[in-house]
C-alpha cells in the first residue's frame, strides 16, 4: 500500500521526538539528597535551611530559600531526603521548585512531596516534619549550590 509522504513525515517526526527524548534520559543521572527546611509564617510564609546533594562520589551543600502565598501560619522544621533524578551535573538541582499544597502538622508528622525544576531535575522526599503549621497556599523554594 502506497504511503503519502505527509504520513511518511509525521512518522519520521515522531521517531525522532522519541529518539531525542530516550537520548536525553538515557544520559540523564540521579542522585541522594538531603535536606532541612524551616518555614513560617502568617498569611505570607518563608522557608530557609540547607542540605547536600551526593551525585557521581562527590557531596555537595546546597542552600535553601523560598516563600508561600495564601494561607500560612505557624512554624515547623521539615527534615526530608530522597532521590535527585533527570541530571547530568550538580548544578542541575539549582533552580526553583513550585508547589501548591495544603497540610498541617501539630507536634511530628511525615511529609512526602515531589518537586520538579525549570531544568527537568525531580526531587522526590520524604521525612519528618515537627512544628505547629497550618497551610494553603502556593509555594516556591530556590535551590542553590553553596
Amino acid at each position: 500500500m502506497p504511503r503519502s509522504p505527509r504520513v511518511h513525515a509525521f512518522l519520521v517526526a515522531v521517531i525522532a521526538a522519541l529518539a531525542t527524548h530516550l537520548s536525553s534520559a538515557a544520559f540523564a543521572d540521579s542522585g541522594t539528597i538531603r535536606l532541612t527546611v524551616y518555614k513560617g509564617g502568617w498569611i505570607l510564609g518563608g522557608a530557609g535551611g540547607s542540605g547536600t546533594l551526593n551525585f557521581n562520589g562527590r557531596r555537595y551543600g546546597l542552600d535553601i530559600g523560598g516563600m508561600s502565598v495564601g494561607f500560612t501560619f505557624g512554624g515547623a522544621k521539615a527534615t526530608l531526603s530522597g532521590t535527585v533524578s533527570h541530571i547530568r551535573r550538580a548544578s542541575d538541582v539549582e533552580g526553583v521548585y513550585g508547589a501548591a499544597g495544603a497540610g498541617g502538622a501539630i507536634g511530628r508528622g511525615a511529609s512526602t512531596i515531589v518537586l520538579r525544576n525549570e531544568k527537568g531535575a525531580v526531587l522526590e522526599l520524604s521525612g519528618r516534619q515537627t512544628g505547629l503549621m497550618v497551610n494553603a497556599d502556593f509555594s516556591g523554594l530556590a535551590i542553590s549550590l553553596k
